[in-house]
């Protein structure tokens, strides 16, 4: 049969399951824009920005159980989207980028967009391909799907030459696609070690990451069988239940709230399961790490880059937490008690909560009162999306999420800017569920007109943007030390004007008398088809624990004579101004 390159790369991601594509179109890929146009089962979306296209790409395949997917432009397509395609590169999220390219039968130079995209992508992609027949569209597609969904996923890149998406060949067969994922031995032995250490361990405790994510019902009961205290990354925010008495909340050690610090205190063997033990995650590299490390991870490359594991046990969280948990039982044969360290938790979590409620925000919205209100108005199964910044820390803390992959954010690439678009793209594949995007106003500034996108595609989000003038996280990391802030202060911003030129409805949120009603009328909007924007007038004079201890955790490194300068220099400037 004869067929263009365009109708078979349409066919063959109907195949994998794909259902957006995000985008823009160019003179390289207008064939393949029309063949998805024709698709029943692809909806190919323009969006405003490549790198808010690669954003909405990657919530897609984090809260949906098809991958995301971009169909962009050579060169310029490709470098904007580049922050989008390496979040999702750092942070494990599969994902599938098809370019277009430029012509290979004309032997010409010098072509529009004519780059070496394979070279710029390499170091932020699972794999990259270029694609020289027909005969290898479909083929090629295939096998990128796999790589980009199996073992650690991550986003691949295939670049499909214009003059092939134009021109009809001969191909000897179109086929459907047939899964080759392979399951890795399971590792007996190092599953009971790893039991036996967690139930002859005094206190054990359980770190989890984005790697827990589809394993969250083994997890809780692996938790209660061994009365251990539950502590998550930034990114597995969600993997165990926020209302269960033996989750803590994010990270451990100075950089965490009181309940994770207390709890973890005499923890003397800790099961780590999918985390890097990266910086976000570990508060800077401040953790303590027991001895009795038992590190569980897709990925063996993680095993031993920061911290040592007495015990690794290499594969999916979702394979073997159970085998694990079913080790446990065997030699335990019931549940520890963990009413005492349950009742601790709970207090700690409570005096945290207090603290921040009477903290004065004077005219300003206090963000635990905003997060209680918030959190009351939702359901267990509704969404919050976060974009890198200050917020995105409060939001761990005083935010209670309750299902697995109901929250995501940024983490290892940390790139501002994901916030609006991902909360664009969760609200669009999750219509009828609440869908509420906390961004920083200086992340708002960097993708705001992609509501643009929401507003054409009638895609109705929830966006608050916590509205302070200034890019906070960095701005405070800058008063200790300097004691000023450079090139941390926003210029003025009317964010009602973002909201009338993008067709959202706009509200006003000043203080905390205002909270209740304006979150009501939000939702109540979202759930009447409008995109929303919450100008949240939010107070960040509190730090949070986060912040405070990162920051410690770093000046602590620093020798005498560095301290002396650091201090002395923010003295001075005290006194001067």
């Amino acid at each position: 049969m004869k067929k263009t390159g365009a109708w078979l790369a349409k066919y063959a991601l109907e195949q994998v399951g794909v259902k957006f594509t995000f985008g823009i179109p160019g003179v390289h890929n207008t064939e393949l824009y029309d063949e998805l146009n024709n698709s029943q089962l692809i909806e190919p979306l323009l969006v405003t920005h490549e790198g808010g296209g690669a954003f909405m790409a990657d919530a897609v395949s984090r809260t949906t159980d098809h991958i995301g997917c971009m169909v962009i432009v050579p060169a310029a397509g490709v470098t904007h989207a580049a922050s989008g395609i390496a979040e999702a590169h750092l942070d494990g999220i599969p994902m599938l980028v098809i370019s277009g390219g430029v012509r290979t039968d004309t032997g010409r130079a010098y072509q529009l967009h004519d780059m070496d995209q394979h070279a710029l992508l390499k170091p932020i992609t699972k794999a990259t391909f270029k694609i020289t027949s027909h005969e290898q569209i479909i083929e090629t597609i295939y096998k990128a799907y796999d790589i980009a969904t199996q073992g650690e996923p991550g986003p691949v890149f295939i670049e499909l030459p214009v003059n092939l998406q134009l021109f009809s060949e001969q191909v000897d067969r179109v086929y459907p696609y047939e899964s080759k994922k392979a399951s890795l031995p399971l590792d007996h032995d190092n599953i009971q070690k790893a039991a036996r250490l967690l139930c002859e361990a005094r206190q054990p405790g359980i770190f989890a990451g984005w790697g827990a994510r589809d394993a969250s019902e083994s997890l809780v009961e692996l938790a209660q069988w061994l009365a251990s205290p539950v502590a998550t990354t930034l990114q597995g925010l969600s993997v165990f239940p926020a209302n269960h008495p033996l989750h803590v909340g994010m990270g451990m050690g100075g950089s965490a709230v009181p309940a994770a610090e207390n709890a973890f205190k005499k923890v003397d063997c800790l099961l780590a399961i999918g985390t890097r033990f990266s910086e976000i995650p570990t508060g800077s590299y401040g953790i303590s790490v027991p001895e009795n490390l038992i590190h569980l991870d897709i990925n063996p490359n993680v095993f031993g880059a920061n911290y040592p594991a007495k015990v690794c046990l290499e594969g999916d969280a979702q394979i073997l937490l159970p085998e694990l948990l079913a080790a446990v039982k065997k030699i335990l044969l019931k549940t520890k008690d963990s009413d005492k360290l349950s009742q601790l938790i709970q207090q700690d979590k409570q005096m945290y909560r207090r603290e921040w409620a009477q903290h004065d925000s004077g005219k300003r919205v206090n963000p635990a009162l905003f997060f209680k209100s918030l959190r009351s108005q939702l359901n267990d199964d509704d969404y919050v999306v976060c974009d890198d910044g200050n917020h995105t820390f409060l939001t761990a803390e005083l935010m209670a999420i309750h299902q697995s992959r109901h929250f995501i954010a940024p983490t290892d690439f940390n790139c501002m800017g994901y916030g609006v678009p991902a909360t664009i793209a969760t609200k669009l594949t999750h219509k009828d569920k609440n869908v509420v995007g906390i961004v920083g106003d200086g992340a708002f500034l960097m993708t705001c007109m992609e509501m643009i996108t929401a507003a054409k595609y009638g895609v109705a989000p929830i966006i608050c943007v916590f509205n302070d003038g200034e890019l906070s996280q960095i701005a405070q990391a800058q008063e200790i030390p300097y004691n000023r802030k450079t090139c941390s202060v926003l210029g003025a911003l009317d964010i009602s004007g973002v909201a009338t030129a993008t067709g959202a409805k706009y509200i006003n949120l000043q203080n905390n008398q205002d909270i209740e009603g304006a979150l009501q009328t939000a939702l109540m909007a979202s759930q009447q088809g409008q995109a929303v924007i919450v100008d949240v007038k939010i107070d960040y004079s509190k730090r949070t624990r986060f912040t405070q201890g990162t920051v410690k955790t770093n000046l602590k490194r620093f020798d005498l004579k560095t301290k002396t300068r650091f201090i002395g220099r923010a003295l001075v400037r005290k006194v001067t101004g």
